[in-house]
């Protein structure tokens, strides 16, 4: 990305900056009631326990590292066409995302009661009807700047089913304008039979983390990567997935990509599903939840993975001459039912899906010494967040930290998260 102006750069994010720092979205009084039933979730969490070296080994969180073979995906391009980059996937968007102030007050009510969203946006009913909304990650995470090229990138993980009847997609969406937000479906893959064909994710998408040029997707199955600039065209439009009469199809959308390689624990510990990513540390890092359902009677593990510093590798994790990627630092929690995790300097927060189909989550800070939920309403409930808790994804050129959540995506400050908790 050295071909970006730098100074140019500089003034566009100084102006956009500004206007995003406007006037938070005002929510539907049926949003913002918080029962009093719903008591206020105590310390009982507590802070986060560390786990050592030793304890992380016994865990099982090393991850083996599986390249596709480059013959395979060479294969693939030779019989698809030249793989294109992200910035002709934006170029042919055939959907735009409402801004929130038109989104249904029924929609609406999937945002935070607090802290509220800074701007919000929801996804046409027609264009994600039977799919399901998953993680969120953005160029903030692909590059320091906050832009790809010339834009500013929101990918957003779809799925719907599982196994071989399973689907998942990733719309492209194009914010640079944030008053007009443009978007495309790129079907997720994995090649077979040598690079010859390809079948479909068949896999809920848990988490997405966009790095540099590659793009690390948690799955039911391990976590896949694709790389940004492998993006394949679909030439047939039909409901298959791969190889079909007269060219190739990806369910509908316009383009595909096509794993370049994945991620397996070697132990027995539970796949990573919540990822992120983590620019305060030095290397750069994954940061992961385990997924324990709300009402376990377990604690949660959240671990990092540092990325490799060889260019040679860009976006890819460190590993050993085998291959293994151990994770640098581990911890235990209390608090259950994760589905966003974000890691900044030496806090952690927490996205903790709702106990009940028609309540509403908490979103935690936690870290060694102590823990704290975010508190909305009279009587300081904790029951804040959005009931499905999603993915959690920190820009910190803008400082916004992005989720989804229903047909919803929205973006707030970390600020004012972290205002919530004092």
């Amino acid at each position: 990305m050295t071909q970006r102006g730098r100074h140019r750069r500089q003034k566009r994010g100084r102006a956009l900056r500004a206007l995003l720092a406007g006037t938070a979205l005002a929510l539907t009084a049926a949003a913002t009631m918080i029962s009093a039933s719903q008591a206020t979730v105590s310390d009982r969490t507590g802070a986060l326990k560390a786990l050592s070296a030793s304890d992380r080994a016994a865990a099982g969180l090393r991850l083996q590292e599986r390249a596709v073979p480059p013959s395979t995906l060479d294969r693939l391009a030779s019989a698809m066409g030249r793989p294109v980059g992200v910035t002709t996937v934006l170029g042919n968007a055939d959907h735009s995302l409402l801004d929130g102030a038109d989104c249904p007050s029924t929609v609406r009510t999937a945002l935070p009661v607090a802290p509220a969203a800074g701007r919000a946006y929801c996804w046409d009913a027609a264009d994600t009807r039977g799919w399901r909304a998953g993680a969120v990650t953005t160029s903030g995470d692909a590059d320091d700047d906050g832009h790809w090229g010339e834009h500013r990138v929101i990918l957003s993980g779809w799925s719907r089913g599982s196994g071989r009847a399973g689907h998942a997609r990733v719309a492209f969406v194009d914010a640079t304008d944030p008053a007009r937000l443009t978007y495309t479906w790129a079907t997720l893959a994995v090649p077979v039979d040598g690079g010859r064909d390809y079948r479909g994710l068949g896999s809920r998408v848990l988490g997405m983390v966009w790095y540099q040029g590659k793009l690390l997707v948690t799955a039911a199955d391990g976590l896949y990567v694709y790389d940004m600039h492998r993006i394949q065209r679909a030439t047939v439009d039909s409901g298959a997935v791969g190889r079909v009469r007269g060219g190739w199809s990806a369910y509908g959308a316009k383009y595909v990509l096509p794993a370049v390689g994945s991620y397996r624990l070697t132990g027995r510990a539970a796949s990573p599903a919540a990822i992120s990513l983590d620019r305060s540390t030095a290397p750069d890092s994954l940061v992961a939840s385990e997924r324990v359902p709300a009402d376990a009677k377990k604690t949660t593990r959240l671990w990092r993975y540092a990325f490799s510093g060889d260019p040679a590798r860009a976006g890819l994790l460190a590993t050993d001459a085998a291959g293994r990627a151990a994770p640098t630092q581990a911890y235990e929690t209390r608090t259950t039912g994760v589905g966003g995790v974000l890691s900044y300097r030496s806090d952690w927060y927490l996205a903790r899906s709702a106990d009940t189909p028609d309540g509403r989550g908490t979103l935690w800070r936690q870290n060694t010494r102590k823990a704290r939920a975010v508190e909305c309403g009279a009587d300081e409930s904790n029951h804040c967040w959005t009931g499905r808790a999603g993915s959690l994804s920190y820009a910190r050129d803008t400082g916004e930290v992005w989720s989804q959540s229903g047909r919803m995506l929205y973006a707030l400050p970390l600020a004012s998260i972290d205002r919530s908790l004092r």
